[in-house]
């Protein structure tokens, strides 16, 4: 009787070259998201797709990333500041406050981090070695898990900016919120600044929608409401970036959004790995149709209404 052989196994590991440097791909064909059919190889593709844009939103600034190392739904994950050995020869850092960063500047260094199963990627709010935000973000945070209300709710916020004559873009956070991503001009306003403006904001959002939002700060304490977090916008914390992956069921990442959608209540699961390449391909970045804006008015109708 002839021998039988048993299949081949798929090859554990394999070696690409990108921006000149030879990167060793370990399991490759490993499910990172299970649900949605995305293998390691597949995710990493994506994030060569995905690099043009988010780049622009983590190179010059301390990276925090999310490792999954048995893909998304996974209950064992950590948080990864400082910068993970052995550390390739391309791969920059930065210090900052006693821990060694890396700094998310290449294809090369992200397609680095994406085979350690990193599926999340949260740069700090400044750039290295400055003191000053580098733009302004709003969170707009659900209580529950899921919340019908987020699109109405982020839609309100905008138009509260809007009346004071602040344009905002929507992005989903690539979880459950919202965040209002706002540019500004560079080494302008200080942090301290943007937190006036944005409890500013938070209080008449409140103060006009009792039934939709909030601004305690304990969870436990707002039951059903939608929280407008102005406070996590300051130095030396992070908030998801433009673009990021998330490591949730349905592969979603943080998305700039058109108003139009917001106002037609889009769902966050829309918006993913698999549907980003095309999205992007026609709209490029929404974040790019916003000009840097001036905040002088409403910090001088501040300044002035704190001495009344």
């Amino acid at each position: 009787m002839p021998a039988t052989r048993s299949p081949a196994k798929p090859p554990s590991k394999g070696v690409v070259s990108i921006e000149g440097h030879e990167l060793i791909i370990t399991n490759p064909d490993k499910p990172m998201y299970p649900q949605m059919g995305i293998t390691k190889l597949m995710y990493l593709q994506k994030l060569i797709e995905l690099a043009p844009y988010l780049l622009k939103y983590t190179a010059n600034r301390y990276l925090t990333t999310i490792r999954y190392p048995h893909g998304a739904g996974d209950e064992k994950f950590f948080y990864q500041k400082n910068a993970p050995e052995p550390l390739p020869p391309f791969v920059r850092t930065a210090a900052y406050q006693g821990i060694n960063y890396v700094v998310l500047d290449s294809v090369a260094t992200l397609v680095w981090l994406g085979n350690l199963a990193c599926l999340e990627f949260h740069p700090s709010l400044h750039y290295i070695g400055e003191e000053h935000p580098a733009e302004w973000l709003i969170d707009i945070d659900p209580s529950r898990e899921e919340e019908p209300r987020i699109m109405e709710a982020a839609a309100l916020a905008g138009d509260a900016l809007k009346r004071i004559g602040i344009s905002s873009i929507a992005k989903t956070s690539g979880a459950t919120g919202v965040q209002l991503y706002i540019p500004i001009p560079k080494n302008r306003y200080t942090f301290l600044q943007l937190r006036s403006v944005g409890h500013f904001i938070g209080k008449y959002l409140t103060e006009t929608h009792p039934s939709l939002f909030t601004i305690e700060r304990l969870k436990k304490h707002r039951g059903e409401l939608i929280y407008v977090d102005y406070l996590q916008h300051w130095q030396g914390k992070t908030l998801s970036a433009p673009y990021t992956p998330r490591a949730r069921p349905y592969a979603t990442l943080s998305t700039p959004l058109k108003w139009s959608e917001v106002a037609a209540n889009c769902s966050p699961r829309d918006f993913n790995l698999l549907t980003i390449g095309a999205r992007l391909e026609q709209m490029g970045d929404l974040i790019d149709q916003v000009p840097p804006q001036s905040l002088e008015p409403v910090l001088q109708f501040l300044g002035s209404a704190s001495v009344r």
